[in-house]
């Protein structure tokens, strides 16, 4: 009976493993569906809308294929239309039953005046060239990817997003384009079919290893009983009766017993090993058995079996936001942001390096640009002089970007190095033109030490500008650099020194400590009978840049020029440079008859409350640097 059921057994497992591999083999369906996407005619650009990526669920895998360079990038759909509407484009989107369709997309016609719709694509300048713009290294992507013949990435493109394929916006764009989406190709039960089949196979070989060896007890060895034994007789008689040599012909008989009886335990030995054997044989058995049923275990994936409890994310609270239904998106993304600064910051180092203006107005502008220009003159003349901090990328605390979907767009940063405490957090904003411009700095600064910013929107909602003559503000953007001005030059008796903090105050207390401190080096040298000395401060021509906090305030950037004109006031008198390398490098020369003018550039960030808060303007961040040396002609 046992054999019988060591078939079933077996039977089972072969029905049971070979359902479990039909499952993942004969039976297994695809593992993804692709559709192949073609363009109608070579253009430079194709333009894939994210819906056309979303036609079916899960995981997006784009493939592109072609000889040479290839470039892709993702971005919102309207700033991808506004980068490409000078130029001719391949568009795939979906038609009305879900299809995707191509078409050809020509360059838009230039607009008539200056209309206000704030979300009509920008038209490039008549003058600049359109053919040929290489779409690497924009910084209106969200994010780019670069490959040579081959570009695979894995995407989950949210609505309102598109992609934009290129080479180098010269070449025709690569039209092998293949879009994947996995399917769910999991078969749950087959690695329970494949283990329970191992199970039945180990219990089969069970049943038939019993089966043998009851067996093997039922058919046992048979020994062989002692021979009859011989008449016997009374002890007493047969002394007697039997002679000598029959006793001792007796005698043999005796030794056979004995040899009988040593056979014995030898037959008991030789049967303990060959149970013993036995049960080796069934050990070997037995183990292929158990090891099958591992591999059968262990060989399947997860795909291969039930998932249960499977654990979800929890989320966490966050501060609310209520965002208006009109709300436009921020001009950044918090990664994208993080490379356009890296970007910037590299791009800068590098400039500074090489004392190379042109490539640091690829990402400086206005107060920013014109301090940097000064500083490479002077570096260029004066060996030891140090270069500029590089601007720290470790660490973005703080994005404020514009919410907007127009330009120019503005974003705020305050970024900070994680490996050197001694480097302060660096404070700037930045502008970006138009859609084919990349973002530069107009100001930047460092932050004041123990100085807290104030309650900012989230990076994900972004902020709006606040107008430059706003009546909301304590003082309007566009008075602040005059006001900071008059604090300077005037002190407390300035008609705006209650507006402003503490922190305020102690700079325009040091500014003027420096003033005081040229006054004394004339009379010192004995030139105070002989030159004068004037001061002055006024707001310089960059227009300040500023964004509403939650509390309806404003932080406002500003610069401002502060002077200092030292003239002579006898005919006979010249002013001589001495041994000041700025003056002589920016003058090119050591003295002057009718005096010098050297202007400093400073670079300020305030924050700025509503009228009717009570509070102060405070100071976050200042940077001066030396902008200008001129002789009085």
């Amino acid at each position: 009976m046992r054999f019988v059921w060591a078939v079933v057994a077996f039977v089972l497992a072969t029905l049971l493993i070979g359902a479990g591999i039909a499952q993942r083999t004969l039976f297994l369906g695809p593992s993804s569906e692709e559709l192949v996407l073609e363009t109608s005619q070579p253009e430079p650009y194709t333009l894939i809308d994210g819906a056309v990526l979303r036609t079916q669920p899960g995981l997006q895998s784009l493939i592109i294929r072609g000889e040479g360079e290839l470039f892709a990038a993702y971005g919102r759909t309207p700033d991808m239309e506004a980068w490409l509407s000078d130029a001719t484009y391949n568009s795939i989107t979906l038609d009305a039953d879900g299809a995707p369709v191509t078409t050809v997309v020509e360059p838009e016609a230039a607009e008539d005046g200056g209309g206000s719709d704030a979300t009509a694509a920008p038209t490039a300048d008549p003058a600049a060239p359109t053919a040929g713009r290489n779409p690497a290294g924009s910084d209106l992507w969200l994010d780019s990817f670069a490959e040579q013949d081959q570009i695979i990435t894995d995407t989950q493109l949210p609505e309102g997003t598109s992609i934009l394929i290129a080479r180098d916006g010269t070449e025709p764009a690569p039209d092998d384009i293949v879009v994947s989406w996995p399917l769910d190709d999991s078969t749950p039960l087959a690695g329970p079919l494949m283990a329970a089949g191992g199970l039945m196979l180990a219990i089969g070989i069970v049943l038939y290893i019993l089966g043998i060896r009851h067996q093997r007890r039922g058919r046992g060895p048979r020994r062989k009983g002692p021979g009859p034994l011989p008449v016997t007789e009374p002890i007493d008689v047969a002394i007697d009766k039997v002679p000598e040599n029959e006793a001792i012909e007796q005698k043999p008989s005796e030794d056979k017993a004995d040899a009988e009886s040593e056979r014995v335990p030898e037959q008991k030995s030789e049967e303990g090993t060959a149970k013993r054997v036995g049960l080796a044989r069934r050990r070997r058995l037995a183990i292929p058995a158990l090891a099958l049923v591992a591999v059968v275990a262990t060989g399947c994936s997860a795909d291969s079996w039930p998932q249960f409890g499977a654990e979800t994310a929890t989320p966490s609270p966050t501060p609310t936001v209520i965002a208006p239904e009109n709300q436009k998106p921020p001009a950044v993304t918090e990664a994208q942001a993080k490379r356009i600064l890296e970007s910037i910051s590299g791009t800068v180092a590098t400039a500074d390096t090489d004392l190379d203006i042109d490539a640091a107005a690829t990402r400086l502008d206005g107060a920013a640009l014109t301090a940097r220009r000064t500083d490479y003159t002077l570096r260029g003349a004066i060996a030891d002089r140090p270069a500029p901090a590089v601007i720290p990328t470790d660490d973005v605390e703080i994005l404020l970007p514009q919410a907007t979907d127009a330009w120019p767009r503005t974003v705020l940063m305050l970024s900070k190095s994680n490996e050197d405490d001694s480097v302060a957090p660096v404070i700037m904003t930045m502008k970006q033109q138009d859609p084919w411009s990349n973002y530069k700095v107009s100001y930047l600064a460092e932050m004041q030490a123990s100085v807290e910013l104030p309650a900012l929107a989230p990076a994900w909602a972004g902020t709006t500008l606040v107008p430059p003559d706003t009546t909301f503000l304590s003082i309007a953007p566009n008075e602040l650099a005059a006001a900071f001005s008059d604090v300077v030059d005037a002190g407390d008796q300035s008609a705006s020194y209650d507006l402003f903090d503490d922190g305020t105050h102690e700079l325009a207390t040091t500014i003027q400590a420096s003033r005081q401190s040229v006054v004394d080096s004339l009379a010192e040298k004995k030139a105070a009978e002989t030159s004068k000395a004037e001061f002055g401060m006024e707001p310089s021509a960059d227009e300040p840049v500023s964004m509403a906090t939650l509390d309806s305030g404003a932080i406002v950037s500003v610069s401002v020029l502060d002077s200092e004109t030292i003239t002579p006031t006898s005919a006979d008198a010249v002013i001589k440079f001495g041994d000041d390398p700025v003056a002589k490098a920016l003058t090119g020369v050591d003295q002057s008859a009718k005096g010098v003018k050297t202007t400093y550039s400073m670079q300020l960030f305030f924050s700025v409350p509503t009228q009717v808060s009570g509070e102060q303007i405070r100071l976050l961040a200042v940077h001066q640097d030396v902008l200008s040396v001129e002789v009085i002609k």
